[in-house]
């Protein structure tokens, strides 16, 4: 396939770049050059790695209010790269991370790509990865509003194949370190798209979001939206850490967006080379190999929120997430009318 000639001959594919010796990363398949970019941006060396994976290992071990949790390097790794190998910030990360999956299970659980309602999306083309990485190694997240029919779907399809995308990305050693980048098309857009969510939920999932994934969000790109939607993006970065804001673009078309986002990594419609229709295809390739895995993932649990902290240090608000004050920005998603 074409696809998969494009992403193996890029420099940053692991088979044109000498490996590691004598290291983790020798087994992974992570690069030199990746490798270079984790000790540069994340701190990550041999001795690092070990010392803080026996430390999140031994503190799971000790610590009863969590069962079936992953122990493996990678699994655990998504966390520590998130926090720069902070292990006590990646073990509130992880307890947030179990607790939203509890929280919201309906939106996070039965991540099963071959489930037919979240099948279909991934068909037409909703949400995918594309197969090539852009020239810092990072992977592009694509989405297309006009591709999730929303007389057909809910806000929990939508969650669900949202959910099956980043976790099956997170179990990627060189994506961990290198992160992602999200491009949205909203052309097509409609009101019923704002309104399959309840603003309130919509906004504490995005706010605990950010929180909780162990994902290196690089730059965010928006494309072809809709005036009244403004307002939602508006609200959304009212919640939203600054450091998010600041890497968040909107483009007025998508040539301005091909200014800032390398067109070999979008589909042909966009301005790429790939048709959109093998990137899905190869898509669903890289969706099987993690299939099992991420069916797996709702085996763990948390029994209690006891160990999450508030930012502040000491007592827990709203399940170990805090008071959003969200229900305040309610009124504009109800009164929204998109074009």
């Amino acid at each position: 396939m074409t696809t998969t000639r494009v992403i193996l001959s890029l420099p940053w594919s692991s088979g044109n770049s000498e490996k590691l010796r004598g290291d983790y990363f020798q087994d992974t398949g992570v690069t030199d050059a990746v490798m270079k970019i984790a000790r540069k941006e994340l701190r990550e060396d041999k001795l690092i790695r070990e010392q803080s994976l026996e430390q999140m290992r031994e503190w799971l071990r000790q610590n009863q209010d969590v069962e079936n949790v992953r122990t493996d390097d990678l699994f655990l790794l998504r966390f520590l790269r998130t926090k720069k190998f902070s292990v006590f910030m990646a073990q509130q990360m992880l307890l947030k991370y179990l607790n939203l999956r509890k929280i919201q299970c309906h939106l996070m659980h039965d991540l099963d790509y071959l489930s037919p309602r979240l099948n279909k999306l991934i068909n037409d083309g909703y949400i995918l990865a594309s197969p090539v990485r852009d020239k810092y190694g990072r992977r592009v997240i694509i989405g297309f509003a006009r591709n999730f029919n929303p007389a057909e779907h809910d806000n929990t399809d939508m969650a669900r194949v949202n959910s099956i995308t980043y976790e099956t990305l997170m179990e990627d050693p060189q994506t961990q370190i290198t992160g992602v980048i999200h491009v949205g098309d909203f052309k097509g857009m409609t009101a019923a798209h704002v309104t399959c969510w309840n603003p309130t939920e919509f906004l504490r999932m995005l706010k605990w979001g950010e929180q909780s994934l162990p994902m290196r969000h690089k730059e965010i790109h928006l494309v072809n939206v809709p005036s009244a939607v403004k307002y939602v993006i508006d609200a959304g970065k009212s919640i939203i850490t600054k450091k998010m804001k600041e890497r968040l673009q909107v483009h007025v078309t998508v040539q301005d967006l091909c200014k800032k986002v390398d067109p070999a990594c979008l589909p042909k419609e966009m301005g790429g080379s790939i048709p959109l229709v093998d990137m899905i295809e190869s898509w669903k390739q890289e969706l099987a190999t993690k299939r099992n895995t991420l069916i797996a993932l709702d085996n763990m649990r948390i029994l209690s929120d006891r160990g999450i902290l508030s930012r502040n240090g000491s007592d827990r608000n709203n399940n170990g997430y805090g008071t959003l004050g969200m229900e305040t920005m309610t009124g504009s998603f109800r009164k929204l009318e998109v074009d």
